[in-house]
């Protein structure tokens, strides 16, 4: 019907992105990390927020994006699904072929939790060791004062 307004459900604000990505260069300002990129990404793969820090690579935006997306796609970190399917080349290139190239299973990109443990988003971070990348992206989920996950127990 015309003019009628239907209520949304946004589970991952704006604000909160902002957040994760201020709590994520606090922690790389603090740790002497080179310059990082990072996404958030909402439930549905949109970009809530990014920020790239001046001295990054081109590179780093989709790489970030990359590793933020392979996290939401199968609900675990990036670095676990890469650990996970080392000898999986094969699948590995699949899944990244059928998302269009936006699938980096490398550490760095990890889902974000609501209370019921859900995935609703997720952090990918680029520009230093994949395993500065990920513990860049858990500070700025806990800063945010939201839940990570890394892999399902």
């Amino acid at each position: 019907m015309a003019g009628q307004v239907f209520p949304c459900s946004v589970q991952l604000t704006r604000a909160q992105g902002r957040n994760v990505i201020d709590g994520a260069m606090t922690l790389a300002r603090d740790s002497g990390l080179p310059p990082l990129t990072i996404v958030v990404l909402d439930g549905g793969g949109n970009l809530i927020a990014a920020e790239r820090e001046d001295g990054c690579a081109p590179l780093r935006f989709p790489v970030a994006q990359g590793k933020a997306y392979a996290a939401l796609g199968v609900g675990v970190a990036s670095g676990v699904i890469g650990a996970r399917n080392a000898d999986r080349t094969a699948f590995i290139a699949s899944v990244a072929a059928a998302s269009q190239g936006h699938f980096v299973a490398v550490a760095g990109g990890v889902p974000i939790l609501n209370e019921q443990n859900c995935v609703i988003g997720a952090v990918g971070v680029s520009g230093a060791s994949s395993d500065e990348d990920q513990q860049a992206a858990i500070e700025g989920i806990k800063q945010a004062g939201l839940s990570w996950g890394l892999a399902p127990e």
